[in-house]
């Protein structure tokens, strides 16, 4: 799958997705860096990558309609601390743990995930 880590995951996203084959992009990597939700999500739908991001507002799907872009997933997590972090996205990268998320919005939170599929 092709991901785009939002730039307020710890710097751990991208090899962890990238060691367990995904294809990476990273928006830090994009110029101008803190760019808001709407231009993160509308970069990520451009080269058809699945956004991760811990920003609770891109899981709205009034604002993010599922089949409106690549997809997008939200790790809802009480501990938001790197180490956390990295183990929901190795989670998150495992093959046999997720449905695919393209096209649809995914929260994921303690011992819960949701997929909304178009």
């Amino acid at each position: 799958m092709k991901f785009k880590p939002d730039e307020i995951l710890p710097a751990a996203a991208a090899p962890v997705l990238a060691g367990a084959g995904h294809d990476v992009d990273t928006v830090i990597a994009e110029d101008p860096a803190g760019a808001p939700d709407e231009d993160a999500a509308a970069a990520a739908n451009a080269t058809g990558r699945i956004l991760i991001s811990l920003d609770r507002g891109l899981g709205n799907i009034r604002s993010y309609p599922p089949g409106s872009h690549a997809g997008i997933v939200v790790l809802r997590l009480t501990d938001q601390s790197a180490a956390t972090v990295t183990k929901a996205i190795s989670d998150l990268a495992s093959p046999a743990s997720l449905d695919s998320p393209a096209g649809a919005v995914t929260v994921m939170q303690r011992g819960l995930l949701r997929i909304r599929h178009p």
